[in-house]
């Protein structure tokens, strides 16, 4: 009797140290970080001459591409993004940039180009318009973004022949980098792919080069598997990116999406932060959680300047007193915005006497201007803040709202952050949402530091929330209480907060991401040289035949599953209702086995736990031994009759406790869908490897309490597991 499936580790409570299980652990521990050190001493010796190479690919170059008064390209350094996070690490690693100029460079210009972006490092990916109409503004930012940040299409604009197009430039957009890839990659470089743009980058470079370095990291949310299921090229993202060495993301909540999409679209072996997609050609894939950060000393340095201070004192005379509640976000229809107006309304309606003591700042950057979503998004905003200045305004302070439709420099930015008492942030779904790491940096050293209001749908809620008010944007009145309670908050409560936020602002930097991401994909790959020095080694042929040819008597022993048929369905499909075995032997095959079998003094026997008719189905005629059943039954060759092994008096009241474990199976079985029962003589077997996972593993377990303190509490039957 067996329950086929994974079987899941007891809980943290449950262990101890002395046990054997964890003792376990901890040695293959210790082995993991003796080969780790290994491997690093073995590749310092083999870069000895040369530093290794990280090649970082993203949808856009971190240089600007101008024309100077000449008419000549030039390039332009970008700041902040990926170049600021990315600038702690340069002095480990030689590093190459590869992504799209971001424009259409004439092919007359294209050498010029490349070899003035070259001189910074650069290595531009050329897409013509058409291009980047399907692959960037179609594919990416028309069906992946809103996918992943949980807007589903409308049903009149779902899966058209449109997106099949974007489709396929974003498979040919995500094949040219690839390339650019290849023509600068060297042996045992590390190779870092961004974002949701180049998601099929990894199984490209994986076919092109089988023992590449590849890193991903997400820099939005991962939806839950219920969404992500809704994709009509799910199963192709997914087996993509599980040929990359490490996958990263900024929170928990979106490595658990993952792989809750991983186990309902996948057969694959999968852990709590791993996968096994070595079955489809990926790897041992590694999944972290490494969240992004600021480098927080640019604001504290920015502060110190006089023309900032000086803005600082200008702010403070213009808002004349009253409380400041800040909102910066770019104008984007997942950042809230109308929801913080509407919140900011209701609080004003119950506490009418802040209307003269506060005043809400929105700084909303313009974005994707020419979409009109986003213009209904922006007459949207501008009506709300017409009613509520209108309804909430006095003659003697003004309009309670200060609408920006703009961007503004870093030094003003930094002013205003350090003026604004309340940071109020609503995004409805965020990555991470850096502006309350900034808000926190820019108040340090401040005398009574501000209060951040932080939405529990931003990544950044699970950094900061213990150092911040978590509200839920969608609940209007929730979030106007927590503005009451944050402009109401006493100092030692606001410096508590504070100090909190900063030290994790502090720690947590962006340099620190990159670090900490890198250090993971080290880890990772020295990883799969671990798995990979753990495989056995090819069959030693030549001996094989040697020892063949001397002996006298030779046994071979095969098992059906895996070495004639296989034993589970191909992953990276999803099985529906009870695999089948293949239902005959192919012709070159079954010719192998009845050479080998005919040769003078030989005994080939064929094993397995499936029942025996299923067996000789698939061997046919052969001339073997067949033991089927857990070899509980055999047949001798030639012959149709079956021969038990088991002696009856061996298993005498088997049918009290097959009766009992029936009961039990069928109960479960239908209360796991995708589950099924197999009987045999001496055995009963309960399948769930095709339901999902986890309501599979969890009944399971509840499977196992019912038959040991059932059926089974007095017999001698065991229950296997596996």
């Amino acid at each position: 009797m067996s329950l086929s499936g994974n079987v899941l580790l007891p809980p943290a409570g449950q262990l101890f140290r002395e046990s054997q299980l964890v003792q376990e652990h901890i040695r293959k521990k210790q082995q993991k970080q003796d080969f780790e050190q290994s491997v690093k001493a073995q590749l310092q010796t083999k870069h000895s001459h040369r530093r290794q190479k990280i090649i970082v690919v993203a949808n856009r170059l971190p240089t600007k591409p101008v024309r100077d008064s000449e008419g000549n390209w030039i390039f332009e350094r970008c700041s902040g993004g990926l170049v600021s996070c990315l600038a702690g690490i340069q002095s480990k690693f030689d590093m190459v940039w590869l992504g799209w100029p971001g424009v259409d460079v004439a092919d007359a210009d294209k050498e010029t180009v490349a070899n003035e972006a070259m001189k910074q490092g650069c290595y531009p990916v050329f897409l013509g318009q058409q291009l980047i109409d399907e692959y960037y503004n179609g594919f990416a930012n028309n069906v992946l973004w809103p996918l992943f940040h949980y807007i589903m299409p409308p049903f009149d604009k779902g899966v058209n022949e449109s997106s099949s197009g974007q489709w396929e430039g974003y498979k040919t957009a995500n094949q040219l980098f690839t390339e650019a890839i290849l023509s600068v990659y060297e042996d045992d470089d590390y190779v870092w792919v961004h974002d949701y743009h180049l998601m099929l980058v990894p199984k490209f470079l994986r076919e092109a080069k089988p023992d590449c370095n590849i890193g991903w990291f997400l820099h939005t949310p991962f939806p839950s598997a219920e969404i992500y299921r809704t994709l009509p090229w799910r199963s192709e993202i997914i087996e993509s990116l599980l040929h990359a060495n490490l996958l990263g993301f900024h929170v928990y909540d979106y490595l658990r999406h993952f792989l809750s999409s991983c186990v309902q679209l996948t057969s694959l072996e999968i852990s709590a932060h791993s996968v096994d997609a070595t079955s489809i050609g990926g790897c041992i894939v590694t999944c972290a959680t490494v969240p992004i950060g600021i480098s927080p000393e640019e604001f504290v340095t920015c502060l110190e300047k006089s023309e900032v201070l000086q803005q600082i004192a200008d702010l403070k005379v213009q808002y004349d007193g009253r409380k400041v509640i800040l909102g910066v976000d770019r104008l984007d229809y997942m950042k809230g915005i109308p929801h913080k107006l509407m919140a900011f309304g209701c609080f004003l309606e119950k506490n009418p006497d802040w209307a003269d003591k506060c005043v809400l700042v929105q700084l909303a950057v313009p974005s994707r201007r020419d979409v009109p979503e986003y213009q209904r998004l922006q007459r949207q905003v501008h009506e709300l803040v017409g009613q509520i200045s209108g309804k909430h305004s006095t003659i003697s302070t003004g309009v309670p709202v200060i609408y920006l439709d703009a961007s503004m420099s870093f030094d003003d930015l930094v002013a205003l952050y350090n003026v604004a008492d309340v940071a109020l942030i609503t995004s409805l779904r965020d990555g991470m949402n850096l502006v309350s790491y900034e808000y926190i940096a820019a108040h340090h050293h401040r005398d009574v530091p501000g209060v951040l209001i932080l939405s529990e749908f931003a990544g950044a809620a699970q950094s900061l929330g213990a150092g911040s008010i978590r509200v839920n944007p969608w609940n209007l009145q929730d979030t106007a209480d927590a503005i009451r309670d944050a402009l109401e908050m006493g100092r030692e409560e606001r410096q508590a907060l504070h100090d909190y936020a900063f030290n994790y602002v502090n720690e947590h930097t962006a340099q620190k991401w990159a670090e900490t991401f890198l250090q993971c994909l080290q880890e990772a790959c020295s990883d799969l040289m671990e798995v990979t020095s753990q495989v056995p080694p090819i069959l030693p042929y030549e001996e094989l035949l040697s020892e063949w040819s001397e002996s006298v008597h030779r046994l071979i022993i095969i098992d059906l599953l895996e070495c004639l048929a296989p034993a589970k369905p191909r992953p990276g499909t999803n099985p529906r209702g009870r695999q089948k075995l293949i239902n005959r032997m192919p012709p070159e095959l079954a010719q192998c086995l009845r050479t080998i079998a005919k040769s003078p003094c030989t005994t080939v026997v064929i094993t397995t736990e499936k029942d025996r008719n299923t067996l000789a189905e698939v061997v046919g005629s052969l001339p073997v031994y067949l033991a089927a059943e857990g070899c509980c039954v055999f047949r001798r060759p030639g012959e149709t009759e079956w021969n038990h092994l088991v002696d009856d008096s061996e298993v005498e009241g088997r049918e009290e406790w097959m009766d009992g474990v029936r009961a039990v199976f069928s109960y479960f079985n239908e209360r796991t869908p995708g589950s099924f029962l197999e009987k045999q003589e001496y055995m009963y077997r309960w399948v769930w490897e095709n339901a999902q996972f986890d309501f599979g593993s969890a009944q399971a377990r509840e499977v196992l309490i019912h038959l040991w303190a059932g059926p089974l509490v007095n017999s001698e039957a065991e229950v296997v597991v596996g």
